[in-house]
């Protein structure tokens, strides 16, 4: 069997414990539409990256490596049907071809409107490949506002794309301000412990061949800091969760490879454009030595934080003031 027919047959983990942060942003006074002071990522090679990603072989590269953004898609639909609501409309934030969007049904929504940065992406899967009505919107991630009126949605979804942005609570902030009060913003992005088998042994590489080492894989969040994140943007009744997709590989080559056709390359300033293939080779044989598996195969993980989050409304339900309960828990226990 085909190691990407293999990747197909992806299971679920326990909720890891272990947490990781490679960036914590977090600012009490976020302004709608700001942009943040220090850039981590190169924006226009990220959509450059993408656009090759589902340019590449007519688009029959992209479609063989959806496998991460389908798995994870298809747990967040899980999220989104516990909420007993139907939706005029749903706004996929980053949507690519639509992984998530595929997925709405009649009777969960009307129309996706799917906005992603890469045109290419935005367009590579035709309109009958969706149960529900499709609008693409061609715009940065980075400037919702640009794009999408405030106070206009009643839900917004990204799945797998907000780790790629610059400005974090920025947007955040504009996610609130673009749903309309009592809407709700669901999302998924990888974690700060993400390919750690593949840092770790790139660095372990880089220090044996070149005395230093250089960034080659995304610094990413964590969960405590999406909690703060979502909290101080302005959302209510927070919900923060983590899961992993455990996926293997024969070797290091082939995700390397894939994580190019996924569009999921390195995009950080100031990164290098060249590795040395001794030092990659040496990465390769470290990764199998640390982490290879009885079958010769490598494991890669991709951890998620899924959050949820409503845009405030005097009809949601509050918590009661300390001290107003009238039943002893002593009683009850």
């Amino acid at each position: 069997m085909s190691y990407h027919s293999a990747l197909r047959s992806l299971s679920r983990t326990q909720i890891a414990g272990t947490r990781r942060s490679f960036a914590s942003v977090a600012s009490s006074n976020i302004n709608p539409g700001s942009v943040g002071p220090f850039q981590v990522f190169d924006r226009n090679a990220k959509r450059l990256q993408k656009d090759r990603a589902a340019a590449r072989d007519g688009g029959k590269r992209s479609r063989t490596v959806d496998y991460v953004r389908d798995e994870v898609a298809d747990r967040m639909i899980e999220r989104l049907l516990d909420i007993k609501r139907k939706f005029n409309t749903v706004l996929d934030l980053g949507s690519g071809p639509g992984h998530l969007s595929k997925l709405l049904e009649p009777q969960t929504t009307n129309k996706a409107i799917m906005l992603d940065s890469s045109e290419k992406l935005l367009n590579r899967d035709p309109d009958s490949e969706f149960e529900v009505e499709v609008e693409r919107v061609h715009a940065d991630e980075e400037n919702l506002l640009e794009a999408i009126p405030r106070n206009s949605q009643e839900a917004v979804i990204s799945c797998l794309n907000l780790h790629w942005v610059n400005d974090l609570p920025g947007i955040l902030v504009q996610i609130r301000e673009a749903l309309q009060p009592d809407g709700v913003f669901l999302g998924a992005l990888f974690g700060g412990d993400t390919l750690f088998e593949l840092r770790t042994s790139l660095q372990l590489a880089e220090v044996e061949r070149e005395g230093g080492i250089s960034p080659h894989v995304s610094p990413m969040t964590d969960s405590r800091d999406m909690s703060n994140l979502m909290s101080r943007a302005g959302f209510t009744l927070l919900t923060v969760d983590i899961d992993e997709v455990k996926v293997a590989y024969p070797s290091m080559w082939e995700l390397i490879e894939d994580l190019r056709d996924m569009g999921e390359s390195n995009a950080v300033l100031g990164r290098r454009h060249l590795i040395h293939r001794d030092t990659l080779a040496a990465a390769s044989a470290i990764y199998k030595e640390l982490h290879g598996q009885e079958d010769g195969s490598i494991p890669a993980t991709f951890q998620i934080i899924y959050v949820i989050g409503w845009k405030p409304a005097p009809s949601q339900p509050k918590a009661l003031d300390r001290g107003s309960g009238k039943t002893n828990l002593k009683d009850v226990l």
